[in-house]
């Protein structure tokens, strides 16, 4: 009783303080849905609400909380009295313990692909709402007062591109805007040496060796524990912008280059595969030939990846889209995470040696040399042994005629 009491009082005190500050304010009204601002941020929902309309109603900020949550002080508003308007701010994080915290609701939705996945399958959408509810400061059976509700959503979509302009280095941030805001991810493109994917691929000044097998991973940070990276297509150029230039399929849906091996693919928030170094037959007659791989990449819930990710072991994969530079809805002409250049050398048989002289021909002029040095070593050979006979038979001569 003594602390139902109290709270009453302190209601009573916090509420004349508030109406006092409000008075005269062009917001000292009754409350309206336009009273509410929501930031759908990509790591938090972050919502403020004038405090003047809701002490007009006779509430305050104590009285306020999430989804009706007033037992909860994660679920109560903070206020700020120095704004102007005075308001009070409410913040949960995009996370399954953040949302649930307070009761707010998430709900998947899917539609029909388009653009850059139109050709491979639907593409999801996740819905955040909740409510801001007033609490009844009466203590009676009865009460005067109208309860303050405001209702707020964040709708994210999980189809994420990149502008050209940001293709050239190998982690974007990738943002999309949506009414209420907008989602901001970060995805990165490594290169491995390893299959443990421990060691980052170090690329020589002479570059790799055709057939080294390089390890590719696209990872998403700044993501709740919720979303999975898939990747539809995969591809190398030999340009950094893959707008009206020559590539090459390292896999698209089920279809795979013969070298690329597949590892995790919209299971987690990292996808990894594998292909061998080759060059384009267009740098033949370069020493060194330069590409980039690219990938088109998006995210899903992972409850629903499952359902995305084509079953490529029954051979009903999806009709593989050809490249053509003129058709401005192929995938080549969209953007999407890219890596870093990738050097391959073209082995003609005449590796550099230190200082600029060709190990090739280093080698044949030793050869010739240890040739001649034998040549005259049996030069030498037969020589000593032809003066060795002759001393030795003109030995034998001269004991004859001393003997007779």
């Amino acid at each position: 009783m003594w602390l139902a009491l109290l709270t009453y009082q302190l209601t009573t005190v916090l509420l004349a303080q508030g109406q006092n500050a409000c008075i005269g304010h062009s917001t000292f009204r009754s409350p309206a849905q336009s009273d509410i601002e929501v930031v759908c941020g990509s790591q938090t929902v972050d919502l403020q609400i004038l405090l003047c309309p809701i002490h007009f109603n006779g509430y305050n900020e104590s009285l306020l909380a999430l989804n009706s949550q007033h037992s909860n002080q994660q679920c109560k508003g903070t206020p700020d009295w120095t704004a102007d308007p005075p308001v009070v701010k409410f913040n949960f994080s995009i996370t399954e313990e953040g949302i649930s915290a307070c009761s707010s609701q998430l709900m998947v939705t899917e539609e029909v692909g388009s653009g850059l996945f139109a050709d491979f399958s639907n593409v999801q959408y996740i819905t955040i709402s909740g409510m801001v509810c007033s609490e009844d400061p009466s203590l009676g059976a009865i009460t005067y007062h109208q309860e303050v509700m405001y209702r707020f959503s964040c709708r994210y979509p999980l189809q994420y591109l990149v502008n050209n302009t940001q293709m050239s280095v190998s982690a974007v941030n990738l943002v999309v805007n949506d009414n209420n805001g907008s989602f901001i991810s970060t995805l990165s493109m490594r290169l491995y040496s390893d299959n443990s994917y421990s060691s980052m691929l170090q690329i020589p000044p002479g570059g790799l060796e055709l057939k080294t097998r390089i390890f590719v991973e696209v990872k998403a940070s700044n993501l709740t524990n919720r979303f999975n990276v898939l990747l539809d297509r995969c591809y190398a150029t030999a340009s950094p912008f893959p707008v009206n230039t020559t590539s090459h399929d390292l896999f698209v849906g089920c279809n795979r280059d013969g070298q690329t091996v597949m590892g995790v693919n919209g299971e987690k928030q990292e996808a990894r595969f594998s292909f061998e170094a080759f060059r384009f037959v267009q740098s033949m007659e370069t020493t060194l030939s330069t590409y980039y791989v690219h990938c088109a990449t998006r995210l899903c819930v992972n409850s629903f990846c499952p359902t995305l990710r084509q079953n490529c072991s029954t051979g009903n994969s999806r009709r593989r889209r050809s490249i053509n530079n003129d058709q401005g809805t192929t995938v080549s002409d969209m953007a999407t995470v890219t890596s870093g250049p990738i050097t391959t050398r073209h082995d003609t048989g005449y590796l550099m040696a230190p200082g600029g002289v060709q190990q090739t021909h280093m080698n044949s002029n030793m050869l010739a040399v240890s040739v001649v040095a034998g040549v005259v070593g049996v030069i030498c050979l037969s020589l000593v042994a032809f003066i060795g006979y002759h001393m030795y038979n003109s030995n034998i001569t001269f004991s004859k005629s001393f003997l007779s």
